[in-house]
């Protein structure tokens, strides 16, 4: 007879409750470690996907994803001029957001090398890669745009041609693919007023100064378009992506384009190393001390209720050992009911959590290993949760029995 399952039975529903809440408890720690193994793929997703080898940003800066990187548009030619480079693109990278049908909608905008890239690494749903220059656009499906819908953003709508899934910033805002003219335009949108003014105020510069007075043409320059004037750079890119041809070392390469001043260059293993030791590093440490935490509550919350159930069980256990039943028995009955609490929360917990995890504003990535680790230290700490109903059976003397 096992006197554990008996006991069980007698007190299903305090048993039921119990394990409920532990596993519910549990199911807190189980998905603090997928919330952070989704942030780790949410930051290294775009590296690991674009399949660039080399990243050109701005000098003694970390960018494009862990800060701002500026760099000249013409920086495309430069890098596909160095020798061991097989193809360069552009990459333009920044977050918006704007009110959609009466709601707010942050945007992560990246912008393709229009006509290099068309997007076609990316996985679609629905719909299709962009097929013209301007005003189209691919979204991920968690900015809850349908495909074919219009979104003005500036002073341009643009037509939504595809849907992917799972494509989310570092920050956890979703997708949206343009070109990188299209990209551009809506990071410099300017309104019209401001841009009459600075045209203006452009023009009284120029009067005002003496090469104005000699050269009055050029105060009929000033007048245009910021597009017409030679002198005036145009808008800047975040970085240029770089693959390198089959058989060449990236460390040659790089080496080649030490000597410039103005940009720093990282290999792909190297740009998810600043991200992983930046904020994400942060989020990692902060999560893993609640997991900590929560695992220390659950483990002392099972040793107060199996203390607890052994104080209710003080009469029988007296009995048992006044019959001669050795210690053995009885310490195996509380370590029996401490692991089928334990082992029970957890597959509730894995359960409930393949059922809420889904519905998470960020993704929940549950792994093999994880999951495999936090079952063993369910076990360690129903043992160890055990001990202090072990503790307080051993001192039961057989003639309460009798009292």
């Amino acid at each position: 007879m096992n006197l554990a399952a008996k006991d069980i039975r007698h007190n299903v529903g305090r048993f039921l409750l119990t394990t409920i809440g532990i596993g519910m408890l549990l199911m807190v720690v189980m998905g603090m470690g997928g919330i952070y193994r989704g942030i780790v793929e949410d930051a290294t997703m775009l590296v690991d996907e674009v399949g660039a080898d080399l990243w050109v940003v701005q000098r003694d800066t970390r960018g494009p994803f862990a800060e701002i990187s500026r760099v000249p548009s013409n920086m495309v030619h430069r890098v596909a001029a160095v020798p061991g480079v097989k193809d360069a693109r552009e990459f333009l990278f920044h977050t918006i957001q704007r009110e959609h049908r009466g709601r707010a909608l942050r945007i992560a905008i990246l912008g393709l090398s229009w006509p290099t890239d068309k997007g076609g690494w990316v996985e679609l749903t629905e719909g299709r890669a962009l097929t013209q220059s301007h005003f189209e656009m691919i979204a991920d499906q968690s900015l809850g745009l349908r495909l074919g819908e219009r979104i003005k953003l500036g002073k341009e709508n643009y037509e939504v041609v595809g849907i992917t899934k799972s494509m989310i910033s570092a920050a956890g805002d979703g997708l949206a693919f343009f070109t990188v003219a299209d990209a551009q335009a809506i990071q410099f949108d300017t309104p019209g007023e401001a841009v009459r003014l600075e045209r203006a105020a452009r023009e009284i510069r120029g009067a005002n100064s003496e090469l104005g007075a000699k050269l009055p043409v050029l105060l009929e320059q000033a007048s245009k378009s910021n597009a017409e004037i030679p002198a005036l750079a145009p808008p800047r890119i975040s970085a240029v992506m770089a693959s390198i041809e089959a058989g060449v070392n990236p460390e040659e390469v790089i080496a080649n384009m030490s000597g410039w001043s103005d940009v720093s260059v990282f290999t792909r293993q190297g740009q998810r190393e600043l991200l992983l030791k930046g904020s994400v590093e942060k989020v990692k440490k902060q999560i893993g001390l609640f997991r900590v935490l929560l695992t220390i509550i659950a483990a002392i919350i099972m040793a107060l209720i199996l203390y607890t159930l052994t104080l209710d069980k003080i009469h029988t256990i007296a009995l048992l050992k006044l019959i001669g039943a050795p210690n053995s028995r009885i310490l195996g009955l509380i370590m029996q009911e401490s692991l089928f609490i334990g082992v029970l929360g957890y597959g509730i917990a894995y359960l409930l959590g393949q059922r809420i995890f889904p519905n998470f504003p960020r993704r929940v990535i549950l792994t093999n290993d994880d999951l495999l680790q936090l079952g063993v230290i369910v076990i360690v700490i129903s043992v160890l949760a055990s001990f202090l109903g072990i503790w307080k059976a051993l001192r039961v003397s057989p003639n309460e029995a009798l009292s």
